[in-house]
């Protein structure tokens, strides 16, 4: 197993922090621009939309146990989680672009299976690539702030990625459809897939290479696939600051998974202005660059709970006043999509610098060897809300009578389903949070458990492990 180090070099953050880029940008494009390529450029009927995106997610939930059962494995076998992480960077291109290359002239209903089996082997390619990068930090450094250094680091590239795809995703599908009217083709949302998939592939193969070789252990006995469901439940019930983490993070990426799907219906539909999923992407990126390293410093001086708990309460209050879209559309939203970016900051650096300190955490009880389990379960939970968030909103779009439509085609959406757009982006997501600070106030480590983990480990070794 690849042994923690407290003084990281430069290089191993940056080349780590590099990984941010395909997890980011997978992470935001699709759940940006899948649910609107259904429904309004391939006329697949929203109800049928959410069936696609919660089955691909679904599926999420069935793999990545395995998978990080597997990457574990993979670590005591070869000293490393190189070959997972790899061969995750290597496919999730193709398939990102195979998602949307639907070929044209094809129904609704054929589109729709396309993208569904199209976008599973992604996930899939995703999940080999994101499990394993998840549990590194754990091995990476073994100190409480150390490890908030490490992913602060990567949520500035996060940040950055999330900017970079999200603002310049929708652009690059406006240019690659070269309409006059400015509406979008089938033609652009592929030139987008290619150059994303070029990017998201490079930033995932740089990250490979933070995934540093150990020591070989002895080869593990030979388990079924059953067991790795097993270990993950058994994580869920033998940590209690693993369920409450869990808990919260999966909360709050259904918030901000149902408010990624719905900023680009909010531009078309409330702002009424094409280029306004770009500008809601700068109003939330551009704080959160500014702000990550922020957290980093409140968190060492309040712990990273508490400092979690407060960018919670800033970004719900945030999607909160959003309500007023309602009666009062325009411009006046970036200020609070700015608040919400600040806070957003803080809601991927904490709980992320909070996940090794669980994972430690168990170690120190039950013994090494889990931390590939506990990045899968994660994995799961997290890919769970985000793909639920996309899907409670086109339930909401379809309850509230929403139109779908194909590549050129005019409709008029009603004032019913106006509204449940701009519900789905402030109030619904409000709830969440607020859910998800009830949660963390059952968190139960602080600096002194880990530091005195860590303080333990070298007593007993000798040396700074």
């Amino acid at each position: 197993m690849t042994t923690p180090s407290r003084g990281l070099s430069a290089s191993v953050i940056a080349r780590y922090a590099a990984g941010s880029i395909g997890t980011g940008g997978f992470a935001t494009l699709p759940g940006l621009v899948l649910a609107i390529y259904l429904t309004d450029t391939l006329g697949v009927a929203a109800i049928w939309a959410s069936v696609i995106i919660g089955t691909a997610k679904l599926w999420d939930v069935v793999i990545d146990p395995v998978i990080g059962g597997r990457s574990d494995r993979s670590l005591a076998l070869t000293g490393s989680r190189r070959r997972f992480m790899l061969l995750g960077a290597l496919l999730l291109p193709v398939f990102f672009v195979l998602t949307f290359a639907v070929v044209p002239g094809a129904g609704p209903a054929v589109a729709g299976v396309w993208v569904l089996v199209a976008f599973v082997l992604a996930a899939t390619a995703f999940s080999l690539f994101q499990v394993p990068y998840i549990a590194l930090p754990a091995e990476l450094v073994s100190d409480y702030d150390g490890r908030t250094r490490l992913l602060s680091a990567r949520v500035v590239v996060l940040t950055l990625a999330i900017l970079l795809f999200g603002a310049g995703g929708p652009e690059l599908v406006k240019a690659f459809s070269g309409t006059a009217d400015g509406s979008l083709t089938q033609t652009g949302y592929l030139g987008m897939a290619v150059v994303a998939g070029v990017l998201l592939g490079a930033g995932m193969l740089v990250a490979v290479t933070s995934a540093e070789r150990g020591p070989v252990g002895a080869p593990p006995t030979r388990v079924s696939i059953a067991s790795f469901y097993r270990d993950g439940l058994a994580a869920l019930r033998g940590s209690r600051p693993f369920r409450t983490l869990l808990a919260t993070f999966l909360l709050q990426a259904l918030a901000t998974g149902m408010m990624l799907a719905g900023a680009a219906y909010i531009a078309k539909w409330v702002l009424r202005d094409p280029s306004g999923t770009t500008f809601l992407f700068i109003a939330l990126i551009a704080p959160a660059l500014v702000c990550a390293p922020l957290w980093a410093v409140i968190s060492r001086r309040t712990g990273k709970e508490w400092a979690f708990g407060l960018a919670s309460v800033l970004f719900g209050l945030a999607a909160l006043s959003l309500v007023l879209l309602v009666w009062m559309p325009g411009p006046w939203l970036y200020a609070p999509v700015a608040l919400a970016g600040a806070a957003y900051a803080g809601m991927q650096t904490l709980p992320m610098a909070m996940l090794p300190d669980v994972i430690s955490d168990d170690a120190t009880r039950n013994g090494p060897g889990r931390a590939g389990i506990f990045g899968g379960v994660w994995t799961a939970g997290e890919t769970t809300g985000m793909a639920l968030g996309a899907v409670l909103l086109t339930l909401v779009l379809a309850a509230t009578g929403y139109q779908e439509a194909v590549a050129g085609q005019t409709v008029e959406q009603s004032a019913n389903a106006v509204a449940g757009i701009v519900l789905s982006f402030s109030i619904m997501p409000a709830i969440m949070i607020g859910l998800s600070l009830w949660a963390l106030g059952r968190y139960p480590l602080r600096r002194v458990d880990i530091d005195g983990t860590a303080a333990a480990s070298v007593d007993a070794s000798g040396d700074v492990r």
